[in-house]
């Protein structure tokens, strides 16, 4: 038996339960713990006011730790750049969509406005500072509106009002529809919906992506769960999550990474970083994925001491 650690939103449940049903495909019974953490307990303050680092993940590795489950399973992107040393990231299952997602109200739309179709004046409500540090570079004459809640609860807050539209990850989206218990719950038929370029709006480091966390020393379980690992997955993920960790940046932190892989196998890396009020955006190419990162930081490093 293979006790999984999961916080209870509609969501991470859907992304547990997909890792429970690749290990049980592998022949392992799996048990679902749920665990309340600090980000889920206050739904009403900003990340800033709670403590930005780890805010989702702080309890469940402390599970793990005190050895009351054996993996982990995370929104990749909800990590610190640092976990404890006495724990790992065992597995990457396959990465979906990295990009962010418009939703509106159809009489906010303006198809002729780039990126952001939305018409001028329109309130977009996230609780994300760098959606709002995107939107406000991109489209100084959106207003912005604060949002907290799983998926289900800012599609109805999206539905009652103030906002003319809200951003959520299409993977999340993608995961909820495909899960026939929560579908219903984020049917978005009447609402417009476009999915923004990552190349421009650029996504959270890890974004799409699930990790598998568990304890450094468990090396039985550590093969068991190199089974679901994709490791083609992990390559550009090491060169977003490496950026991270020279940004040492949190959930509020008005930065973002994403790394492509390009049909002649190199990666590209697109980086967004608000700077005093300026966003220093980068995009580069390369072979290796941890020397990209190195040399984006670089690169951001250089341009940011001209601000």
């Amino acid at each position: 038996m293979i006790r999984l650690g999961t916080r209870g939103s509609a969501l991470a449940r859907t992304q547990s339960e997909d890792v429970a049903r690749k290990l049980e495909a592998v022949g392992h019974e799996i048990q679902i713990h749920e665990i309340r953490t600090a980000g889920d307990r206050d739904q009403r303050s900003r990340f800033a006011e709670i403590g930005t680092a780890g805010i989702f993940v702080r309890e469940i590795e402390a599970a793990l730790l005190e050895d009351r489950i054996d993996i982990a399973v995370h929104s990749y992107k909800d990590l610190p750049s640092m976990s404890p040393e006495d724990l790992v990231i065992a597995a990457i299952p396959e990465r979906l969509d990295p990009a962010d997602c418009l939703v509106a109200r159809p009489e906010s739309v303006d198809p002729a406005r780039p990126i952001l179709n939305l018409r001028s004046g329109s309130r977009v409500a996230t609780g994300s500072a760098r959606r709002r540090a995107l939107i406000e570079d991109m489209c100084p004459d959106i207003e912005l509106l604060p949002l907290r809640g799983n998926v289900p609860t800012r599609l109805a807050k999206l539905r009652e009002g103030p906002a003319d539209a809200i951003i959520l990850a299409a993977a999340g989206l993608a995961r909820l529809d495909r899960n026939p218990a929560t579908s219903s719950a984020v049917a978005r038929g009447d609402l417009h919906e476009a999915r923004l370029d990552p190349r421009l709006f650029v996504p959270a480091p890890g974004q799409g992506a699930i990790a598998v966390q568990c304890r450094a020393g468990d090396a039985e379980l550590r093969e068991v769960l190199a089974l679901i690992h994709d490791e083609g997955a992990a390559r550009p993920l090491q060169a977003e999550r490496r950026l991270l960790g020279h940004v040492q940046g949190g959930c509020d932190l008005p930065f973002g990474a994403w790394c492509e892989v390009l049909e002649s196998d190199r990666l590209s890396l697109h980086v967004a970083l608000m700077v005093d009020d300026t966003m220093v955006t980068i995009h580069d190419d390369g072979d290796d994925a941890e020397g990209l990162a190195d040399r984006a930081w670089d690169l951001l490093s250089e341009r940011t001491r001209t601000k």
